[in-house]
């Protein structure tokens, strides 16, 4: 095969967290694998020895190259030919900034689990240095990209649904509607702990994903939000029930809420965006479809693979309409966005997509502001907070 032919070499991946008993490391692992973009070569899956050992033989990796210090795979990693361009961060949330920043000195390019930080002062001292060390930095949420997320924000940007008026979007779960975190489960344990979680439970574990998506949706980020945070189990250190009214600059209104105590709902996460022209409604449960009115006309529904879908729908489907695609192919898609924008840094690489629209540090920091005005409104009895500006 000629060097033209060839395809180009798969991203070194490292990861920090995601070893034995952990759920979104193997989900980030099964996406990086899935178009076929990543090697995965090192880690340090936990920082008991023999725990680590133990996950990364199961994962097949070098015995030379499983960790159990992040800085010392970073300093590792980066002093090896063959090192990690990248590290995949799946760790609670109060290691996100630490191996964020070890990692980007080591001059490895971050993918880091939301929300990036503790609070936005860590958020934007991460930013500065990816900025000084000119490292890629993403942030894994996943939703957006589903083909049907990138529909409606194609149909939005183009203004098919005229001036935008009103927008809905939920996160509703019912897996802590009781207290596993006093049974010892892993993921209620740190999740609900203020010291490993942040001053946000509920709001920054699955809120921040509805925020986003939202955002990334209408093109609109809040100038100020009214909140409520409630804690429904006793003895519960941190919220498990979210409830924000959010006001636009252009007149716009919009709800956002979370649950993860609402009998009955899995993994129920959607949005409704409503237009002077049109309105638009997507489930992440039937990821397949988009509900699509046109003002006085008879609704429609598109789906994944059909006709009626954009380029910006098209080029992130992988399979035929009916094959169903959903949460691995959507975080593949941003782990696949992610690559080409590393293969681009490559001395001599080529350019990426201008079409690549994965999330990045600037989303996780105005996440944080989300999480730190909602917690601060709440705190106040509802008074309405204002957000800073985007960026």
């Amino acid at each position: 095969m000629s060097a033209a032919a060839r395809p180009p070499a798969r991203i070194r991946l490292g990861m920090v967290g995601g070893g034995e008993g952990a759920f979104i490391g193997g989900v980030h692992r099964m996406a990086a694998r899935l178009d076929d973009q990543y090697s995965l070569l090192a880690a340090a899956p936990s920082a008991t020895p023999e725990r680590a050992l133990r996950s990364g033989r199961a994962l097949g990796l070098d015995e030379a190259r499983i960790y159990t210090d992040y800085e010392v795979m970073a300093r590792a990693e980066a002093a090896r030919d063959d090192g990690i361009e990248a590290v995949a961060i799946v760790t609670p949330n109060h290691l996100h900034a630490p191996v964020a920043r070890a990692f980007l000195k080591a001059g490895i390019h971050v993918i880091c689990d939301k929300p990036v930080a503790l609070s936005s002062r860590q958020a934007r001292e991460l930013q500065r240095l990816a900025v000084r060390q000119g490292r890629l930095f993403a942030v894994t949420h996943n939703y957006a990209g589903y083909a049907m997320v990138r529909q409606a924000r194609e149909m939005v940007r183009r203004g098919q649904l005229g001036e935008l008026r009103l927008v809905r979007v939920e996160y509703a779960q019912d897996w802590l509607a009781e207290p596993l975190e006093a049974s010892g489960h892993k993921q209620a344990d740190w999740r609900t702990d203020p010291a490993r979680a942040g001053a946000g439970g509920c709001i920054g574990d699955i809120g921040t994903h509805a925020y986003q998506l939202a955002e990334y949706i209408t093109g609109l980020t809040p100038t100020s939000l009214c909140a409520e945070l409630s804690t429904f189990v006793a003895d519960r250190a941190l919220d498990d029930h979210v409830q924000v009214m959010l006001r636009y600059a252009n007149g716009a209104r919009g709800t956002l809420w979370a649950s993860q105590v609402a009998t009955g709902h899995e993994n129920d996460l959607r949005i409704a965006v409503y237009g002077s022209r049109g309105g638009l409604r997507w489930r992440q449960q039937q990821p397949e479809q988009l509900h699509w009115t046109v003002l006085g006309q008879p609704a429609q529904l598109l789906t994944r693979g059909g006709p009626a879908n954009d380029a910006a729908a098209q080029r992130v489907t992988r399979l035929p309409a009916g094959h169903p695609e959903g949460y691995l192919e959507g975080f593949a898609t941003i782990y696949s966005e992610i690559a080409q924008h590393l293969r681009a840094a490559r001395p001599g690489g080529a350019r990426a997509e201008r079409a690549a629209n994965f999330p990045t540090l600037a989303d996780g920091l105005r996440g944080m502001q989300f999480i730190e005005a909602a917690v601060a409104s709440s705190r106040r009895g509802g008074r309405w907070v204002r957000l800073p500006a985007a960026a």
